[in-house]
């Protein structure tokens, strides 16, 4: 195996490579950084080198040099004098251990002295003493005038460059050795490999001719070479596939060679073979004692804590073995221990660990408040800084984290204000300006503890940033919602020459996200493609977001194809972003199945995702199937989870399970949870269930939000139960939120639906705050109400308080122009869309527009606009034209039949099209065409929705039908009726005909006509002894006939009456109607 590695290394140089060719091998100038070049560029050897010293022990050689006596050409029979073997001993063995440059310069002395300054031994132990001084500089310099070297000379000199981080320097040297034709020993060869695995990507090429030159000699089997092998291809490669060839090689391994590989899967994360490994040492080390040292554990911990489902379990089984081979108060498996337990949550466990070690330095104990700070520990991580800051040297590292730890703590304010504390006293010490990485810190601290305008100030006033700087100072805007300035930094970052990496683009991108720009986001998707970054996972998972956010899902998918790898989050933006946008969910489901199919694991933003797809669907079966998943996954006991089952199974109709998981909850109950199951009998039409719920939530205590009121609020709007909406009026006055902007909106919208305009519109001026959604709600409801001149009115002063109209807006403004029949003004509104605004118009303002000409009885110009609209007619449009038809006495027939064939192909199955087709025909007396749209009605097999009215009285509510008997007071109604047919009459009303659509005698039709359900409604409250106003909803249209009536009733018995229709509200008053009869 080890000769695929050295072809591999051949491939890269000449395939007649030999000690001679090797010395000519040089990297291409074009391909090597300018430092890199200095690798294979021979220079003379100077002793003038300026050299860093380093505290590094270096190992000696000279034991080697020893057992090599026979090489040596000089004896001790020829040292400069006889009878000195003792000197010579004594000065070889006195300062052997000593590191002090001193002793160095002392034996320095001693040799000159005794003029033994050309002993290549002596030297060579000199240039040892010198290095383990860190005097590099002296030790060149002897180098550079011994008369005669040996490659122990060269290897100590090669070392102590690696060791000293010259890495440079010691390749170079080596390559003058080679030159030098003096052949490498393995003291050598394993202190250069170690500097080419110190330059990483950059040193691999010239360790792989290192390896070809040692294939070739008497150390391809050396097992110190083939442990140092494994370390440069474990660090310098990402594939351990070189690295396992090597350690495959070896006859006989040491520990060494068993913690070099051990290490090198810890350190890609793949803790199933490093396990598996460990269990081999101990199977193949039986006959050879081979024990785990201190640095296996400290491995096979750091592969333990990269394995997210299996890492607590491996690292508590590990913890025995550890305590029993007496490693657990080791200083260096003691901190490893308790950073993994406290990376994992288990934070007394390693708190324990911590207490036990005989031995503590700053390292573990950073490694405990790292867990203390994951965990949201942020008080106590501070308080083990506290307790520790005099035991042990506190470095850089130690006030980072303690930085991060405040912005844990659980009231911001205390961890900002200790923040400042820390901040004031890395000042006094000169830290903060000094180290980067503390400036960085104090920029996430402050930035996570909401004092965004203080990381400012750090950042501005930093003397040198680096790339983190930026990416902090980046990422904590966007979290602070400074969007806009995030974006501006980056481009500051840019313009100053600084290269983004995948975490700048990351929170960049997120921005641009929240801020909606699609244009700087696909400029800054660019920039990440120019510099390879959109290959990054989470660059590209950044990117689904931006664009799942602007609802560009086109450019979603390209980015999802394009990824070279998926991860989990890729799959659940996806499936997010179909399920969020509407029309695109059956596409949520596909890529759900997918993500299955590929062998993803379900978390539970998963199922959060996709049951939000099911819920759009309402699809109760798919709905069963995913809820079966979550118990499969074990994740169903998460509140995030059920309350998203409860959102699934109510718009899906399954009220009972609802039930069942919300019963089963408990303690688990949020105010998502109680929300769910409101909106879920809201939506399923049970209103007094959701009240219910309500009145329980606060007998419990429950303190309702602001969700809670809007959506009980939307409920009593939306069948118009005045009763019940003040209830809940007061409610929300005694939690205090009446003030808030989401409920006052919705209470404006709840009066005005329900016919008290003027109490919403007395608290609509009473509101504090106003929002886009206040003003719709205000505009909206004078328009149903036909105040079009008001809400015109209040569409300029919503202008002149600078609250920018929306889309919603428009439709309210076009309605109110709609049923006051203002067609100019509503055609200058709809253009000021686009010019003005920059709201390009919808459906339902074109279909606003088509009302607006219909009711004005424009059925020429309504049939151009239609055949000149950007897009194609929905149901909606051809509808309001059908009904528009209607009302036209007979004339635009043909476009009334042409409306009502693309209803047929739109809704076969839909009643009100075929009565509206009848209506149309029956109201130009082409009664056989009537007699058709009826018998197409019951040939498709439909039923028309029968037309009632209906009061709330303290007693209940009354339901009323046209010719109804059912009710109790049947004959006090129909007398009651009687008298008020009599007294109209009287008073000059005329039954109008025309709106009796069946082909009868006159009298007949009068009949019918008194007998509509709202007639019975009125004379029902009037049977009651009240002065209030008379409120009746009715599911329809009210009548022309009726209409009329209403207004002699109101003057007859001089009550105010409010009658709400499917289109609007009517309020009659001493015989007028406030739509002024345009409706």
């Amino acid at each position: 195996m080890l000769r695929s590695i050295t072809s591999s290394a051949r491939r890269l140089v000449p395939q007649n490579l030999i000690l001679a060719s090797f010395t000519t091998l040089a990297l291409s100038a074009s391909t090597q950084k300018e430092t890199n070049s200095l690798l294979f560029t021979p220079q003379a050897l100077s002793p003038n080198i300026d050299h860093s010293p380093s505290s590094i022990q270096l190992e000696n050689p000279v034991n080697y040099y020893k057992s090599s006596q026979s090489q040596r050409k000089t004896s001790v029979s020829l040292l400069p004098f006889s009878g000195s073997s003792e000197l010579y001993e004594s000065l070889a063995s006195c300062y052997r251990d000593s590191g002090s440059l001193n002793d160095a310069k002392e034996f320095h002395l001693q040799i000159l002295k005794y003029g033994f300054d050309e002993d290549l031994f002596l030297c060579n132990t000199l240039i040892g003493f010198y290095v383990r001084a860190g005097d590099l500089g002296s030790a060149r310099k002897l180098f550079a005038e011994m008369p005669e070297r040996n490659s122990v000379s060269w290897a100590c000199l090669i070392s102590g460059y690696t060791q000293n981080g010259m890495s440079n320097e010691a390749c170079r040297l080596f390559r003058h050795m080679v030159c030098a034709g003096i052949l490498p020993n393995h003291y050598a060869f394993g202190s250069t490999l170690r500097a080419c695995q110190d330059l990483e990507s950059c040193g691999l090429e010239f360790g792989m001719q290192i390896h070809g030159l040692i294939s070739k000699s008497r150390y391809v089997s050396d097992v110190v070479v083939c442990n140092v092998l494994i370390s440069m291809y474990g660090n310098c490669l990402k594939s351990t596939h070189y690295a396992r060839l090597v350690f495959d090689e070896i006859q006989i391994k040491t520990s060494i060679s068993w913690n070099s590989i051990i290490s090198v899967y810890s350190r890609r994360g793949d803790a199933a073979s490093a396990f598996d490994l460990f269990s081999r040492m101990q199977r193949e080390g039986v006959g050879f004692s081979l024990k785990p040292t201190e640095y296996t554990f400290g491995s096979l911990i750091t592969a333990a804590c990269s394995s997210c489902d299996l890492g607590l379990c491996l690292l508590e089984q590990m913890l025995p073995r550890i305590t029993k081979s007496g490693f657990l108060l080791d200083l260096y498996v003691g901190s490893a221990l308790v950073s993994g337990f406290a990376r994992f949550g288990l934070v007394d466990y390693a708190g324990k660990i911590f207490e036990k070690m005989s031995q503590r330095n700053a390292v573990s104990m950073n490694g405990l408040m790292i867990g203390l700070v994951r965990q949201k520990c942020g008080e106590e991580a501070a308080e083990v800084f506290t307790e520790m800051r005099n035991l042990v040297d506190i470095n850089p590292d130690s006030y980072v984290i303690l930085l991060s730890a405040f912005a844990e703590f659980s009231v911001l304010e205390q961890g900002r204000r200790k923040g400042r504390e820390i901040h004031g006293y890395v000042i006094r010490n000169g830290l903060s300006d000094s180290v980067v990485a503390i400036g960085n810190g104090l920029i996430n601290m402050y930035a996570k503890c909401g004092a965004i305008s203080d990381a400012r100030s750090v950042f501005r006033f930093m003397p040198n940033k680096d790339s983190v700087s930026w990416n902090t100072m980046i990422s904590g805007l966007d979290q602070n919602e400074c969007f806009e300035d995030a974006v501006t930094t980056f481009c500051s970052m840019r313009r100053n020459g600084l290269i983004p990496s995948n975490f700048t683009l990351i929170s960049t991108l997120s921005s641009c996200a929240s801020l909606g720009c699609k244009p700087l986001g696909k400029q800054i998707h660019v920039e990440g493609v120019k510099l390879g970054l959109d290959l990054d996972v989470s660059v590209s998972n950044a990117l689904l977001a931006l664009y799942a956010a602007i609802g560009c899902l086109t450019e979603c998918q390209k980015v999802f194809s394009l990824m070279p790898d998926h991860d989990q989050v890729s799959w659940n933006s996806m499936v997010g972003a179909f399920a969020d946008l509407e029309g695109s969910v059956p596409e949520a489901v596909t890529y759900f199945l997918d993500m299955m199919r590929a062998g993803w694991r379900l978390n539970r933003i998963t199922f959060i995702n996709i049951l939000a797809a099911v819920s759009s669907l309402s699809l109760s079966k798919l709905g069963c199937q995913i809820h079966a998943l979550a118990i499969k996954y074990h994740v169903v006991a998460d509140s995030a989870i059920e309350n998203a089952l409860l959102a699934c199974y109510g718009k899906c109709g399954e009220m009972e399970q609802c039930e069942k998981i919300f019963s089963r909850m408990s303690e688990r109950r949020d105010e998502i949870s109680w929300n769910s199951m409101i909106s879920g009998y809201i939506h399923n039409e049970l209103l007094p269930n959701a009240m219910n719920l309500v009145w329980f939530m606060m007998q419990r205590g429950h303190r309702l939000d602001g969700f809670t009121f809007s959506t009980v609020l939307s409920a009593c709007a939306s069948i118009a139960t005045l009763e019940r909406g003040m209830e809940v009026h007061v409610c929300a006055i005694r939690a205090c939120l009446e003030s808030d902007v989401v409920v006052g909106s919705a209470l404006v919208d709840m009066y005005s639906k329900c016919g008290r305009i003027d109490y919403a519109s007395r608290f609509f001026s009473l509101m504090p705050i106003r929002n886009v959604y206040s003003w719709n709600s205000m505009i909206s409801g004078y328009a149903r109400h036909g105040h079009g001149d008001k809400a015109l009115n209040l569409f300029t002063h919503m202008k002149l308080d600078d609250q920018l109209p929306d889309h919603i807006t428009f439709v309210g403004v076009l309605s109110a122009c709609s049923h006051v029949g203002l067609v100019n003004e509503g055609f200058k509104h709809f253009n000021s869309m686009s010019k003005v605004y920059n709201l390009v118009p919808r459906i339902e303002h074109y279909s606003c527009m088509v009302d607006l000409l219909g009711r004005a009885g424009e059925l020429d110009k309504m049939e151009s606009f239609i055949n000149n609209m950007p897009m194609k007619p929905n149901v909606l449009i051809w509808r309001t034209v059908l009904g528009a038809c209607c009302h036209a006495n007979g004339q635009k027939t043909d476009l009334g039949r042409k409306a009502a064939d693309m209803l047929f192909d739109f809704e076969p199955q839909n009643a009100v099209n075929y009565v509206l087709l009848a209506n149309m025909y029956a109201c130009g007396g082409k009664w056989e065409h009537v007699a058709e749209a009826r018998m197409a009605l019951r040939k498709a097999g439909v039923k028309k929705e029968a037309g009632s009215s209906w009061v709330t009285m303290k007693d209940g509510i009354h339901v009323f039908v046209a010719g109804d008997k059912s009710h109790p007071d049947k004959d006090l109604i129909y007398d009651k009726l009687k008298e008020l047919n009599r007294k109209m009459r009287d008073a000059g009303y005329v039954p109008q005909t025309r709106y009796a659509l069946y082909d009868l005698e006159q009298e007949n039709k009068e009949e019918l006509l008194s007998y509509h359900s709202e007639k019975l409604a009125v004379a029902f409250v009037l049977t009651r002894n009240s002065g209030l106003p008379i409120r009746i909803m009715k599911n329809l249209r009210v009548c022309g006939d009726c209409h009329d009536a209403f207004k002699y009733i109101s003057k007859i018995v001089d009550r105010q009456i409010i009658l709400r229709d499917s289109n609007r509200f009517h309020h009659f008053e001493d015989g007028k109607c406030s739509c002024g009869d345009y409706w």
